[in-house]
C-alpha cells in the first residue's frame, strides 16, 4: 500500500485532489454504545475508484459547491447511481470546510467543484473521503502547517468514517470509526465493485443490526490471513455484521451477490452499509474480466447491478 494521496497539482487559482473510495473487507459490529453509536472493528482498504475535488480559494466565507458526474456515473445504466448530491450545508465536504475554517479562524472561504465517480448510498465512503480530501486541500490553501493527526481530529467531528482516510492506507477502524490503526503486509490485490440500481440508508441497516461482541479481533486475523495464507484462509474472518440486514431491506442484494459468484467472483461480500458488493482477486486483469461480464448483463431484462469497478486496492496513482 502506498501513502496517501498526493494533491494532484496547484495552479494559482487552487489544487485539484483525489478521494478514493474504500472496501470494507471485514465489518463486526460489537455493541451499541451510549452515544446513539455502534462499537465496531473493521479492516478498510482505499481504491483505485475515486472522486476529484477542485479547489479554489475565495475572498468571501463560506464554501461554495458545484457537482458534476464522470465515469460510469455520467453514461449508460451507471447513470441511475448518479443520485442528487446536496450542495449546501448537508454536504460533508461543506461541513467539513466551514469545520476547519473555524477551529483556524480562517475568514476566507472556498470554491469546490466536485466531480464523483463514487456512487452514493453504496457503503463505498464517498461523502467521508470527499470530506477527507477537502480538509487536506483546505489546509494546504490556507497554509495551515497542521499535521495529519490535528485534521483527522476535526475529520471526528464531521463524520464516523472521516478519519479513516487520513491513514494513508490500509487501516483497520474501531471504536465508533474514529480509532485508526494502519496495517502493512497485505498483498497486492484487485476487486471488482458491483452496484445495484438503489442505495440503501446507512442507519436503517444499522437499525436493523444485531451486534456480536464474538467478532472482536476477526480484523486483525484477517490482516494475518492475507498476509501468510491468501485469499482462500482469509474468507472466515471476512464476514460483513451489516450484510443480514441490508439483505432483508434490498432484495437486489441477494441478486448482486449471486451475479458476482457467477462471473467468477471469490466468496463476493457487501462494503458497509451497502448497497454496493465486491469480490477480491488477485490481479486486475481478473477483476476486469469478471467486471466485463457483469456489464454484459447490463443489456439483459433486469439485470443484477447498474455499474461494475474493476479497481485495485491501493491509494490511486
Amino acid at each position: 500500500m502506498s501513502g496517501p494521496p498526493e494533491l494532484l497539482g496547484t495552479e494559482a487559482s487552487g489544487l485539484t485532489i483525489l478521494a478514493p473510495a474504500k472496501l470494507n473487507l471485514s465489518l463486526a459490529v460489537l455493541a451499541r454504545r451510549p452515544d446513539g453509536f455502534h462499537e465496531i472493528e473493521s479492516l478498510m482498504v482505499p481504491v483505485s475508484l475515486a472522486d476529484t475535488l477542485h479547489v479554489r480559494p475565495r475572498a468571501m466565507s463560506g464554501v461554495r459547491l458545484r457537482v458534476a458526474y464522470a465515469g460510469e456515473l455520467a453514461r449508460g445504466p451507471g447513470a441511475a447511481l448518479a443520485r442528487d448530491v446536496p450542495t449546501d450545508g448537508t454536504n460533508l465536504v461543506v461541513r467539513a470546510a466551514e469545520r476547519l475554517a473555524a477551529e483556524a479562524g480562517i475568514t476566507s472561504g472556498l470554491d469546490v467543484d466536485l466531480v464523483k465517480r463514487i456512487p452514493s448510498g453504496a457503503g463505498l465512503g464517498g461523502g467521508s473521503s470527499d470530506a477527507a480530501a477537502v480538509l487536506r486541500a483546505a489546509a494546504a490553501i490556507w497554509r495551515l502547517d497542521w499535521p495529519a493527526d490535528r485534521l483527522a481530529a476535526v475529520a471526528a467531528t464531521i463524520g464516523s468514517d472521516v478519519p479513516w482516510f487520513f491513514a494513508g492506507g490500509a487501516a483497520i477502524a474501531s471504536g465508533r470509526g474514529e480509532v485508526v490503526e494502519p496495517v502493512e503486509g497485505l498483498p497486492d490485490l484487485a476487486a471488482v465493485i458491483a452496484c445495484p440500481a438503489t442505495g440503501l440508508s446507512t442507519a436503517a441497516v444499522y437499525g436493523r443490526c444485531v451486534p456480536d461482541a464474538a467478532r472482536a479481533g476477526d480484523a486483525t486475523r484477517l490482516v494475518q490471513a492475507l498476509a501468510t495464507g491468501g485469499l482462500a484462509t482469509a474468507v472466515p474472518f471476512m464476514s460483513n455484521a451489516l450484510e443480514p440486514p441490508a439483505r432483508i431491506l434490498s432484495p437486489e442484494i441477494d441478486r448482486l451477490l449471486a451475479a458476482l459468484a457467477d462471473a467468477g467472483g471469490f466468496a463476493p461480500r457487501l462494503t458497509g452499509s451497502g448497497s454496493a458488493c465486491f469480490t477480491l482477486t488477485r490481479t486486475l486483469a481478473e477483476a476486469e474480466a469478471i467486471a466485463a461480464r457483469l456489464t454484459a448483463q447490463r443489456d439483459t431484462t433486469n439485470p443484477p447491478c447498474s455499474a461494475a469497478f474493476a479497481v485495485r486496492c491501493t491509494w490511486p496513482d
